[in-house]
């Protein structure tokens, strides 16, 4: 059976790689950027495309990503998240990831909790919503027409590629390999640094740490193709991002901790503790090795990750190692010390803001007491910072 176009095998594949990356894009931008997190606002013509686009390929409704998505960073890594590989282990998301999200749909609850804001107009009623299914079917009869039999093969690849890549690949591998800038208090990871696959959802931990930022890439190394896209809609005046990921601003003149470091410090909690790692940890690990014994040495293996990794997230023997650590290492348990009394201060959520400006003075004032040159020299950063200009 032919169809209408006759191309080359490899122009099947390109017709295939252009339709599943605008359905990656539609999840992305649409779905995950504009309706669950509100980070980014697009014109009605570009929201309702990329709706009927997923309505066609993925038969995914909007108000239930959004819901579960939604959940999932509420819940995220406890048993009441929806996907979570640290919770319901990797194979079961990895594998079953779009049977996980098809349940967590029924939930009416996790609906009307988390799909406030969803579109609720006369074609999500009576079309998108209430025929589903019928999108795909669509999808597969336009592909039998265009491309013939093997129209078929191109339709199936097309439905199995947000299920893989999304549910599987993003939701599992996303919370279990790859590397993490951030240390937020969840497992996300960022797959690879290049975003140009998925749409730039591979750096999933840049999008926990900041999960209101319609830009996903943090390093000047990062890629993040849906924010490509983005800009260039921004062009034509058909998106508008509405918060997005900025660095911390400095003031090199600032010498004194006041409300104006407060807000820049708790904005940038993240970007602080990842350069409290650079700059005090790190090196205090590097001096703790050079005059360390070969048994000392053993103890010290693998020490940075310990040192920085959220202790919520540790198994038992990594607390076990974590506490020997620090019981033989003094220079090493008194910065680790302070990195908890730092996050600390931005996680006392009923303080004051002037509680909060006085806990950092004191925490500046014991750190430089301590005698530790790259503690001082921290403490002396953390003043000049200054909230991102507007």
């Amino acid at each position: 059976m032919f169809g209408i176009l006759q191309l080359p095998w490899w122009g099947y594949l390109v017709v295939l790689l252009v339709l599943t990356q605008i359905t990656i894009f539609s999840v992305t931008l649409y779905l995950h950027r504009c309706q669950a997190h509100r980070a980014l606002e697009l014109h009605p013509i570009v929201s309702h495309f990329f709706r009927f686009w997923l309505w066609l390929t993925t038969g995914m409704v909007t108000k239930e990503w959004t819901s579960i998505h939604r959940k999932h960073h509420a819940k995220v890594e406890t048993d009441e998240d929806p996907h979570s590989p640290i919770a319901k282990g990797i194979k079961k998301v990895f594998f079953e990831g779009a049977e996980l999200y098809r349940v967590e749909s029924r939930n009416k609850e996790t609906m009307e909790k988390y799909g406030q804001g969803t579109p609720d107009d006369w074609m999500e009623r009576h079309i998108y919503s209430a025929h589903s299914a019928m999108g795909i079917v669509v999808m597969l009869i336009i592909n039998l027409v265009l491309f013939g039999t093997i129209g078929l093969t191109m339709w199936a690849l097309q439905m199995a590629w947000i299920p893989l890549f999304a549910a599987g690949v993003v939701n599992g591998i996303g919370h279990y390999w790859g590397y993490r800038n951030f240390e937020c208090e969840d497992a996300s990871r960022n797959i690879i640094p290049l975003g140009i696959f998925i749409g730039g959802e591979e750096l999933h931990n840049n999008h926990h740490a900041y999960a209101t930022s319609a830009k996903f890439s943090a390093k000047w190394w990062e890629i993040d193709t849906g924010w490509l896209v983005i800009k260039l809609l921004q062009t034509f005046r058909l998106a508008v991002p509405k918060r997005v990921f900025s660095k911390l601003q400095t003031l090199p003149t600032k010498t004194s901790i006041d409300t104006d470091t407060l807000t820049a410090i708790i904005t940038h909690r993240f970007q602080v503790m990842a350069r409290y790692t650079g700059e005090v940890i790190l090196p205090a690990l590097q001096e703790e090795r050079k005059r360390a014994s070969k048994t000392s040495l053993r103890l010290l293996a693998r020490a940075r990750t310990i040192l920085v990794r959220e202790t919520t997230l540790m198994p038992t023997a990594q607390k076990t190692r974590l506490a020997n650590l620090l019981e033989n290492f003094q220079s090493l348990r008194v910065v680790y010390q302070f990195r908890l009394k730092l996050q600390d201060i931005w996680s006392r959520s009923t303080a004051t803001q002037k509680e909060l400006l006085d806990a950092l003075q004191e925490w500046c004032q014991q750190a430089e007491a301590t005698g530790i040159e790259t503690l001082r020299r921290f403490s002396g950063h953390l003043k000049t910072y200054v909230p991102q200009e507007v």
